[in-house]
């Protein structure tokens, strides 16, 4: 055999690899990864969303609503992770 033949024979080969590699890979199905199952949380109620809702639906005139200043100040220490204000030992004496 000479050396062209032998290069020729390895060519054939080498094609003959890649089809069926990706003959076999096309016929190939993937099975999708099964998911964790979902777990449904049902959020607690809270009645400081609900005060922000109403908030909300007020409008402008939320702006000048005692309640909805309250609620905005609470949600605001919410968010920013301070919890409710020490009552001062002053204002304990007068009551």
């Amino acid at each position: 055999m000479d050396a062209k033949m032998l290069a020729r024979l390895g060519a054939v080969a080498f094609v003959a690899v890649a089809i069926t590699a990706a003959v076999v890979e096309m016929i190939r199905k993937d099975e999708p990864p099964a998911a964790p199952p979902v777990r449904v949380v049902q959020p607690e109620r809270d009645p400081l969303r609900e005060d922000q809702r109403r908030c909300q639906q007020l409008g402008q005139q939320a702006a000048n609503d005692a309640e909805c200043l309250r609620v905005w100040a609470e949600t605001r220490d919410r968010f920013l992770g301070r919890g409710p204000a020490p009552a001062s030992p002053a204002s304990s004496e007068g009551r």
